[in-house]
């Protein structure tokens, strides 16, 4: 056997030595919030364009403090609120896409959601301005270099860093299908990497990164984490890179496994499926039950795995070690989750999407068929600037930047 079960790390009975109420098993009112990060291009040329703090200024007087720019200036990373109906996390995820599409477009820009640019990426890439992001070039050189890629992030709401602790060693497990699920960038600077993942290849270089271990205490995390800034292996607290981490800075556990998005479904199936998983668990870790423990270096195989073939092929059972239809391994992800999703129109919501990728395939799929219509990388790029902001309601041709060039920024 590759996995073994252990203790749940902070075991506790239904009221914590705080006197606050457990979460109860199966609750629904797991919230969910999302960020996502966008990259900027030409409409033209198709090349990456380093004008995000312009975009995010546009889109502020929209979304206030929910845009905001990343490390390199070709980067935009928007936030939603906290919900509990996916419905409502599909409302504000499309008008926030759209208000960044629109403010884009007013500067003659478009909006791409993949997790590598496709053309256009320079090395060095032109850095965001910050005292963080120069501390980060100075310690981590290079690294930095190759930090234009975007991500989905789906942040689970705890009531405290046990919870949190113990609700990664549970989904731990699931980041390979979880990946193979939400790959979306095979290309890098005009070529096909051979992976449906890249991103994940390029991020897993940092020194804290990857699926991250097995919690058998919160002493046992703050030592880590404590022992990692002092090597000066971090910039700070806020550094760690892992897959799945307890969020520095708000109430959550922050799963960080997948690429940016392609559309508003994608995203939509990534949290509803984690939703689903984290219901799950809270009920597992109410009633005391061990997290499976697969080993580390498996479970570190199996994302390597999940990012080269994405849907296509075999997955890694940790369990036993062998290999299996990915199919087969998306289909106890699923079977895990989604009964845990607690309404129909979340499920009717979640069932679309699942149908969508069974039939067109992930991000790197749709990509790769965008590509294979001319063999054409431009063709990409226009696939991803008409899937990245689709809203009801929004016309294909509608918006008309500030030289009066109309372009494709949103797609009815």
């Amino acid at each position: 056997m590759q996995s073994e079960k252990r203790t749940p790390a902070d075991a506790q009975p239904s009221v914590d030595s705080a006197g606050r109420q457990r979460p109860a098993a199966g609750s629904s009112e797991v919230t969910v919030g999302v960020e996502e990060e966008y990259l900027l291009v030409d409409p033209v040329s198709r090349q990456l364009s380093p004008q995000a703090d312009k975009v995010v200024a546009q889109a502020a007087g929209d979304l206030g403090d929910r845009v905001t720019t990343e490390i390199t200036r070709y980067q935009v990373e928007v936030r939603t609120d906290p919900h509990t109906s996916l419905t409502d996390l599909g409302d504000q995820l499309r008008a926030t896409r759209n208000a960044v599409a629109h403010a884009a477009a007013r500067l003659g820009l478009r909006v791409i959601s993949s997790g590598t640019p496709i053309l256009g990426q320079l090395n060095p890439p032109p850095l965001s301005p910050g005292v963080r992001y120069a501390q980060s070039l100075a310690k981590f050189g290079a690294l930095d270099h190759e930090q234009s890629v975007c991500a989905c992030h789906i942040h689970v709401g705890v009531p405290d860093v046990a919870t949190a602790l113990q609700l990664s060693n549970h989904l731990r497990p699931w980041l390979p299908a979880l990946l193979a699920m939400t790959a979306n960038s095979p290309y890098w600077d005009g070529k096909d990497t051979g992976y449906a993942s890249w991103r994940t290849m390029t991020w897993g270089r940092w020194p804290v990164a990857g699926p991250p271990p097995y919690f058998e205490s919160r002493t046992h995390f703050e030592d880590l984490l404590d022992r990692l800034v002092a090597s000066e292996t971090l910039l700070d607290r806020g550094g760690l890179y892992w897959d799945i981490r307890p969020s520095h800075h708000v109430p959550t556990l922050e799963i960080r496994i997948a690429d940016a998005a392609p559309t508003v479904d994608d995203t939509l199936l990534l949290a509803g499926t984690v939703k689903g998983l984290a219901v799950t668990a809270m009920a597992a870790i109410h009633n005391s039950q061990a997290a499976p423990c697969p080993q580390p270096e498996m479970l570190r195989a199996a994302c390597w795995r999940a990012a080269r073939d994405g849907l296509s092929g075999r997955s890694i059972n940790l369990d036993t070690g062998w290999l299996e239809p990915t199919a087969v391994h998306l289909g106890r992800l699923w079977n895990t989750a989604l009964p845990a999703v607690a309404t129909s129109d979340d499920r009717t919501l979640l069932q679309a999407a699942q149908l969508r990728l069974r039939s067109e395939g992930n991000g790197a799929d749709r990509q790769r068929a965008a590509y294979r219509r001319r063999d054409s990388h431009t063709d990409v790029v226009d696939y991803l600037i008409e899937t990245a902001a689709a809203a009801p309601g929004c016309p294909a041709d509608s918006v008309t930047d500030e030289s009066g060039r109309r372009g494709r920024s949103c797609s009815a």
